[in-house]
């Protein structure tokens, strides 16, 4: 009986391969010309820097930016809130800055 044997290396699948959110036409991105700082015109511009004077006189309320900084904490570590979740965040929301930033650093596992 002719049995086939199997190498005795086993095969490794290199770490970006397995990435699963990898865009397949990465594969032929030039890493030589990226490190060179060679930019093709056709695929790349640079955007114009923001004029400071067009922007709107307006300061967002600290319970906003508290809001949006427990959103991004949440979202950053995969947390979805619930419907539920919305009136503890808005209890949150009224916070001091010292208090919110350290809720944030628990959240987030920083620190």
């Amino acid at each position: 009986m002719n049995a086939t044997h199997a190498a005795a290396r086993p095969f490794t699948t290199p770490q970006w391969a397995l990435d699963a959110y990898r865009f397949p036409a990465t594969q032929t991105y030039d890493l030589e010309e990226a490190a060179a700082g060679e930019v093709d015109a056709a695929r790349d511009h640079v955007l114009p820097s923001p004029d400071p004077v067009q922007r709107f006189p307006y300061v967002l309320p600290a319970s906003d930016r508290h809001r949006l900084d427990l959103h991004a904490a949440l979202t950053t570590k995969g947390i979805a809130p619930r419907p539920g979740d919305l009136d503890a965040i808005s209890a949150l929301c009224t916070l001091d800055d010292d208090t919110l930033t350290t809720v944030v650093r628990w959240i987030t596992g920083r620190g």
